[in-house]
């Protein structure tokens, strides 16, 4: 049977292809493809467009000696031509297609009677095959032409070494091939890539139609042609668009936020818009979001993964950890808009929910649009790519490498999260690209050029607040799990973000009682442990014990001793190869670790407990102490130098003041330019708004200047506290090592007395063995 006959079925040329391997042959319904190839996350913002369609390939991505022998950089398919995927061939076969002129779809694959994967695929011309006529009780409506029973087609199959090659290529065609100038309006070349959805959503939120968008798209791209989509494609993406509004649940949500608004005046709210006019997003945090931040907001997590694609309510929540290692919750954001100015200002609002304190880390998902708002509003903060997401990619990216060679996965894992210094990674990395053929492929290249940005190795000097009890790996911590997932809708969502918010109270002072009330079993005599059981909640605690008990096994060697500085060389006995060095500051006890565990997790390593056990330092030293995890983090007087900027009433917050002002001048600019007259009148208006305005700015400086001489006095006064505060500081700091000092020299004469002790002893037993003899 042949497949002009029947789309649905094999033809004898592809099952002669197949026939060598050990599969079976399944049918399916012929399908456009829509090649929509994810954008990929450069590490930088991009400048204009980017590519607004997907634009042909100067060669096959991942494609193995795609090129002709004469150079040919858009080369056309041939028998034995590799790919590193089945993606790969498909992708190069459509910007084949869009060269020369045709649309594509995928037609019929095979899969393997083994592992049930797939093992030959055939990618054909858009005509191929007819339509089957209506059948009884079907519709009669007459549809156009479209299937011509075209022959061109490109079948590829899965080798043993896990690449795909060509084994058959037809290029001939029965139909007219489409001019360079209409072969966007194809089915398979239309596509709304990531920097035109962006500049769509950014053109929507200011109120401008398809028609205007279009205009815009088509003269930033130099033509119709190279938008890389139609009219009616536009329109498609902004009608779903305003679909992710919240619908008949927004009033139920905006009563929410109107009500805690009115009922709190630390509650912070801010709309990308107004509630009557929703075009952007929706942010808000309250008072006990405001004060964990002030707590806990070195690091914070930028959770995304509740977006529409797989959820009904596209719902992102800034978290971060408590003392307790507990997720905590720092704010929360409808996301209606995700373009890239849309996170800018959601940030940016956070930022200022939070009174502008950056964080010194943030986690979120490898996104290039968040991740150039990152860079604009937190450009000091320290910006990480979650690792489980990275991974979890890896599956979809890698995953004929994964079908192929099964313990590809455990040693990519291993590459990544084993490795304990950079050339170790390196290394290691190159291993796995040499051993599975991967150099050519482009993922892994894409994740090795951003390798900073999520590889440990790379991110230990950072404060991440990450420990094994609470994360095992740095996914980005769920605070909502249980409580929202792909059922829950917005009608819905208040009431269980209210539960999340109860029972995580719950959880904390439970925590909070057991540590206060409850003593922790010590496991050692070192008065360093009951000192840390006194100082760190329950759970630090116990990572802290399980660090300390681990120095009975890691003896410590000094290396080099110059002055005031030390080197140790700590290793588990039986692992030598694999040693840690402590560089330590002897007079301030402060110690360097090549693990950087205590800047990574803020919880002091086994190796610089080592070395303390070998200097008789039987105290862990206060910069060892982290507040942030003790049982008194949440200190009132940090909480009151945070909250000293909180606004008494929404008015004082720049950002509210900022969006009730645009959100008046454009409907006052839409109103005045409806006519000549009413523009004049406008104009006239604003005239006279702005000199009053000036004289406004003038009065609040020449009172700023009042308050300025006042506070002279004051600051100088200040200013010889402080003086006074550094002198004795200073002499502190002496005194302190003048003690030092005379410890030293103490023990340097109790070790005397002690050898003097010992020779007495001997010389009197050898007296009474004399006396006896």
């Amino acid at each position: 049977m042949s497949t002009e006959q029947n789309g649905g079925h094999i033809d004898s040329t592809l099952a002669r292809t197949c026939s060598a391997m050990d599969f079976e042959p399944l049918s399916i319904g012929n399908e456009v493809v829509e090649f929509e190839v994810g954008e990929e996350y450069d590490g930088g913002g991009g400048g204009g467009l980017g590519g607004l369609a997907e634009r042909p390939a100067a060669s096959p991505p991942g494609a193995a000696g795609s090129s002709g022998a004469d150079g040919d950089p858009n080369p056309e398919p041939r028998e034995g031509m590799e790919f590193d995927s089945e993606q790969a061939a498909r992708v190069f076969y459509n910007s084949y297609a869009r060269r020369m002129g045709f649309g594509t779809r995928v037609s019929v694959y095979q899969r393997s009677r083994r592992d049930g994967s797939i093992v030959c695929r055939q990618v054909v011309c858009s005509r191929e095959g007819f339509r089957r006529g209506a059948g009884e009780g079907e519709s009669k409506r007459r549809r156009t032409v479209t299937r011509v029973g075209c022959r061109a087609q490109m079948t590829v199959k899965r080798r043993g070494s896990g690449k795909w090659a060509v084994s058959r290529f037809v290029k001939e065609h029965n139909h007219e091939l489409v001019p360079p100038e209409e072969v966007h309006c194809l089915r398979s070349h239309r596509h709304v890539s990531g920097p035109a959805r962006s500049l769509i959503d950014t053109l929507q939120a200011a109120g401008m139609g398809p028609s205007g968008v279009m205009s815009v798209l088509i003269k930033e791209s130099g033509g119709v042609n190279n938008v890389g989509f139609t009219k009616i494609d536009c329109q498609n993406y902004m009608s779903s668009s305003r679909q992710r509004t919240l619908g008949s649940g927004g009033d139920l949500v905006f009563d929410y936020l109107k009500r805690m608004q009115a009922a709190d005046p630390s509650f912070f709210c801010a709309v990308q818009g107004d509630f009557d006019n929703l075009a952007g997003n929706i942010f808000w945090a309250d008072a006990n979001s405001r004060k964990n931040y002030a707590y806990f907001g070195d690091t914070v997590n930028f959770d995304t993964a509740y977006r529409m694609n797989r959820y009904r309510v596209p719902f992102a929540p800034f978290t971060g950890w408590n003392h307790h290692g507990q997720p905590v919750l720092f704010g929360c954001a409808l996301l209606l808009n995700e373009s890239e100015s849309s996170f800018v200002w959601l940030f940016r609002t956070w930022l200022d929910a939070m009174l502008g304190s950056h964080p010194v880390s943030i986690t979120t998902d490898r996104d290039r649009i968040i991740g150039s708002a990152v860079a604009q509003v937190l450009p000091g903060t320290r910006h990480r790519f979650c690792r489980w997401k990275v991974f979890r990619e890896a599956q979809e990216k890698l995953s004929d490498v994964r079908c192929s060679h099964p313990n590809f996965e455990a040693e990519f894992q291993r590459c990544v999260n084993i490795t304990e210094t950079v050339e170790d990674f390196e290394l290691c990395w190159e291993s796995l690209l040499e051993r599975y053929g991967l150099r050519n492929n482009e993922w892994l290249q894409l994740m090795y050029d951003a390798r900073q940005k999520w590889v440990p190795v790379f991110l230990r000097d950072t404060f991440f607040g990450e420990m094994s009890i609470m994360q095992g790996s740095d996914g980005i911590n769920s605070y909502f799990d249980g409580y929202i997932n792909a059922s829950t809708s917005v009608q819905v969502l208040v009431r269980q973000y209210e539960k999340a918010i109860a029972s995580r109270h719950e959880k904390e002072i439970k925590s909070d009682y057991e540590t206060l009330n409850t003593a922790p079993a010590l496991k050692t005599p070192s008065p360093m442990e009951k000192q840390a059981a006194n100082v760190y909640t329950r759970e630090i605690f116990k990572k802290f014990q399980e660090e300390l008990v681990e120095t009975l096994a890691y003896p410590a060697t000094i290396i080099k001793d110059v002055e005031s500085e030390a080197v140790y060389r700590v290793a588990k006995f039986g692992e030598d190869h694999k040693a840690r060095f402590v560089k330590v500051d002897v007079f301030r006890k402060k110690a360097c670790c090549s693990c950087q565990m205590f800047e990574s997790s803020g919880i002091t390593c086994r190796h610089i407990l080592a070395v303390f056990r070998v200097m008789n330092i039987l105290a862990l030293p206060p910069h060892y102490i982290l507040k942030r995890w003790t049982r008194n983090a949440k200190s009132e007087s940090l909480l009151d130098d945070f909250m000293v900027g909180f606004p008494s009433n929404p008015q004082d917050s720049f950002t509210v003041r900022y969006e009730n002002l645009r959100h008046e001048a454009i409907k006052y600019v839409e109103d005045g330019a409806e006519s000549i007259h009413s523009y004049t009148v406008a104009m006239d208006a604003l005239q006279i708004a702005a000199e009053k305005v000036a004289a406004s700015k003038k009065r609040c400086f020449g009172l700023e200047q009042k308050t300025s001489i006042n506070g002279c006095q004051s600051q100088s006064r200040c200013t010889e506290q402080d003086e006074k505060i550094q002198e004795l500081t200073s002499e502190l700091a002496n005194a302190s090592l003048q003690c030092e000092e005379y410890r030293r020299k103490l023990l340097a004469v109790l070790k005397d007395m002690e050898e003097q002790k010992l020779k007495i002893s001997v010389k009197v037993q050898n007296m009474r063995l004399n006396l006896k003899g």
